[in-house]
């Protein structure tokens, strides 16, 4: 019960401590000044050689964030993947495999159970088809990616951004509406290290950025797709669920934002579950008498014990300035 009330109150109430400098902020400053030191210390370590980095035979895209939580990492991976795709380039992506059981190198399979790859990487795979690795350390996923398939041009890492071992060509920085926050590190603030520091681009998933976008920086907006997924593999337009009563349910660093997509949505929710990020659904006790809906994230999950939830996919759509930087940037290393 202690575990269960502490997770609860990291996932719910310091989200919301984390948005102003408030009196619970301001007593966590002093771990955050530790936190900030070992940081530096790391960076330093990393910068004069003392960690060394490791650089693989292929051009890396690192997607990440600067605060705890998700962000759309995964959506923007899958975009990303997509889109180089269809200009003709072989691609891979590399993770760490959050919320896996297994400590192994691996390759992810479209048949993978998430508990043994993680179910971000399973969703890339399933959504893409590109190759897809898991691994302790980005650069051993890197390595055996392009041991089983050479002819990869392109290595998109999920997350990574602080994961500074792993060489790379170009980071992107991922921020939704909160943005930085109170602008504090952690556990005072939400920053996982200083900001600003320098990243190619910067693509916001909320709401537009007023006054206009500053250099570098793109709307990437986060919407649900129009339809939900079945177990089967089969689309259901979102529209025929907008008079059914749902019951939701997420496990996702902010459950209360894809609840409240769905509303928006106009869709009825009777009642909502919310679950931790990466949370694995072994102790979910089935209710047959219900209609669940959850993220494409949770559906491999969800769908053994609820074989009739249905799946809605959340979309990522930069704007196309973002789309010609990156072609500018990739043509450029590739001619290299």
């Amino acid at each position: 019960m202690i575990g269960m009330g502490l997770s609860a109150f990291l996932h719910q109430h310091l989200p919301r401590v984390w948005q102003r400098r408030g009196p619970l902020a301001w007593a966590l400053r002093p771990v955050a000044a530790i936190y900030g030191a070992l940081t530096t210390l790391r960076r330093m370590a990393y910068a004069t050689g003392i960690f060394k980095t490791r650089r693989v035979p292929a051009f890396v895209i690192v997607v990440g964030n600067v605060v705890a939580g998700g962000a759309g990492k995964t959506p923007v991976t899958i975009a990303l993947a997509r889109h180089l795709q269809a200009k003709g380039l072989q691609v891979g992506v590399i993770s760490r495999g959050h919320g896996r059981k297994t400590q192994d190198t691996r390759a992810v399979t479209h048949d993978s159970h998430p508990l043994e790859v993680g179910d971000e990487p399973l969703l890339i795979h399933q959504s893409t088809g590109v190759p897809v690795w898991v691994a302790r350390a980005r650069a051993d996923a890197a390595l055996g990616l392009l041991h089983a398939h050479p002819s990869v041009q392109i290595l998109i890492c999920d997350d990574g951004l602080q994961h500074l071992a792993l060489a790379r060509d170009i980071e992107i920085c991922v921020m939704d509406e909160r943005a930085v926050g109170n602008g504090w590190l952690l556990p005072a603030g939400p920053l996982r290290e200083a900001w600003p520091r320098p990243v190619d681009w910067v693509l916001h998933t909320g709401p537009s950025i007023s006054g206009g976008s500053p250099l570098g920086h793109y709307q990437a907006p986060r919407q649900l797709a129009d339809h939900a997924l079945t177990s089967d593999g089969r689309h259901l337009d979102l529209s025929a669920l907008t008079n059914r009563p749902l019951h939701a349910v997420a496990g996702l660093a902010r459950p209360e934002a894809f609840f409240d997509m769905l509303r928006q949505s106009g869709l009825q929710l009777t009642s909502t579950t919310a679950l931790p990020d990466h949370h694995d659904y072994q102790d979910w006790k089935a209710n047959p008498n219900r209609t669940w809906v959850c993220t494409e994230k949770d559906a491999a999950k969800l769908w053994p014990h609820e074989p009739g939830a249905l799946a809605i996919p959340l979309v990522i759509t930069p704007e196309n300035g973002f789309w010609s930087a990156l072609d500018a940037r990739v043509e450029q290393l590739l001619q290299h």
